[in-house]
């Protein structure tokens, strides 16, 4: 779906003019609260399975109501072992609310592969270290914090501005999808779990990225049965041998390569600040979307390949029954980010011809389609005073995120949302969902005041 609104307001966007001045600037009060939240948070391991999420929101929630949150406005949503935490900063009205959305648990972080405690925020003067402590407590504490800065300085916004933190993101969202249909109503939602700023390696500001889009979220599995038998008594057919087979075909296999208007001009701008026969093939390909030889230059980096097309990787494989009998069954899960506006039945009809008679590919799941959200004029100007507050002048790249947010659900019920998070990062410091995630210690003050712009100036 394409948005009348998007390649004038990315030009405006991409032109990066200095916007007037916003007050900001963090006090080290909230600078040290941020620090303990985050610490408390990094303490709450909570992965799938563990139940730890509910313990975590009554945390959080005691931080909201000690700074100001009426208890009544604060409210704890339990969905299995999991929960949402939902707290109302009464506005003037409560009509088209603003919603804050991040997300209170994180993927598994076994200690034994760690150089250090993953769920104990450690620092060594430049970082801080634990799982999660980026993804995404870092953006959930930054918004915790600045609702109570404005708490205590008594703001007053002309809306209704709902903090709304899911409990299972990273697996079956299954909070965001029994949420957001409630806010339908909403302004919009901005969304700490995505988008930001990226420093040079030399630790120069270089871009700050406004996710407006991310891709479709699908499994598919792949089933491959046949009789057994015992080892010693080999077949035509073993089930190993021929999934195997399965998974080299479709890994071997490219889908076709899609565009936007909103990955369009990220490739133009990207290109800018990208040397080599790269920043070529970038430039190239937004001017060209059919020069496949850039595309292909393009999809050799990781970083951009789910930019350019669907992506289907094998992640998880099962199989076999006993070391000394043939393989009765091979189970594959096939993860697939799919590129707005490909239904996902297509893409499984084309495994399932990668795949071949022998295999059974099945849908078990199905995720919502999103679509891009437009890019409305007082969000880019409300997000050129925030960046501005950090870096002045600084390029706004609007982009589409390769991977899956909350958010997904959110656009699903019409809502338009915008990842809009405050950390600026180097590439080579990403290592969320790795080992020894970290952010830089001197990232909070500026991401507290990024916030603090970014909510004042939108809720006038």
């Amino acid at each position: 779906m394409k948005h009348k609104f998007l390649s004038s307001l990315a030009a405006l966007l991409l032109v990066g003019c200095v916007s007037a001045p916003t007050t900001a600037s963090a006090e080290q009060v909230d600078v040290d609260k941020a620090t303990e939240i985050l610490g408390q948070s990094v303490a709450f391991d909570t992965v799938t399975g563990r139940g730890k999420v509910p313990a975590y929101a009554e945390y959080l929630a005691g931080e909201l109501e000690a700074g100001g949150f009426a208890k009544e406005d604060i409210e704890i949503v339990p969905l299995g072992e999991t929960a949402t935490l939902i707290a109302t900063y009464h506005g003037k009205n409560s009509d088209s609310p603003i919603l804050l959305n991040a997300h209170m648990d994180v993927v598994e972080a076994d200690p034994a592969d760690w150089e250090r405690a993953p769920f104990t925020m450690e620092t060594d003067g430049t970082y801080y270290y634990g799982r999660g402590v980026l993804d995404d407590k870092f953006g959930l504490t930054m918004l915790v914090t600045t609702l109570l800065r404005l708490k205590r300085e008594g703001f007053e916004p002309e809306n209704d501005i709902v903090l709304i933190l899911t409990g299972d993101e990273e697996t079956a969202q299954k909070t965001a999808e029994t949420i957001a249909p409630l806010y339908r109503n909403a302004r919009y939602v901005l969304n700490a779990d995505g988008g930001g700023g990226t420093l040079n390696e030399d630790g120069t500001y270089a871009f700050y990225s406004l996710q407006a889009g991310e891709k479709t979220y699908a499994d598919f599995k792949i089933t491959i049965t046949n009789p057994g038998g015992h080892s010693s008594r080999p077949t035509a057919h073993n089930a190993i041998v021929d999934m195997a087979g399965v998974l080299e075909r479709i890994g071997a296999y490219k889908f076709p390569v899609e565009t936007s208007e909103l990955t369009l001009a990220f490739f133009a701008e990207t290109a800018k600040r990208t040397e080599g026969d790269l920043g070529e093939a970038m430039a190239r390909f937004a001017a060209d979307p059919t020069d496949m030889a850039a595309a292909d230059r393009i999809g050799q980096e990781s970083e951009f390949v789910g930019i350019t097309r669907t992506t289907c990787v094998p992640t998880e494989i099962t199989g076999g029954h006993a070391p000394n009998a043939l393989p009765q069954s091979v189970v594959a899960n096939i993860n697939c980010r799919i590129f707005p506006g490909i239904p996902p039945r297509d893409v499984m009809a084309k495994l399932q011809e990668l795949a071949g008679d022998g295999a059974d590919v099945t849908f078990p799941e199905e995720f919502p389609q999103s679509e891009t959200s437009p890019l409305h004029p007082e969000v880019l100007a409300a997000l050129r005073k925030a960046v501005d507050a950090q870096a002045p002048g600084l390029p706004i790249i609007p982009s589409m995120s390769a991977g899956t947010t909350d958010g997904l659900f959110f656009r699903k019920e019409g809502i338009d949302t915008y990842g809009v998070t405050g950390i600026f990062m180097r590439p080579s410091d990403q290592y969320a969902h790795g080992l020894n995630e970290r952010v830089p210690v001197a990232s909070i003050p500026g991401a507290l005041d990024h916030w603090y712009v970014l909510i004042t100036e939108l809720s006038k």
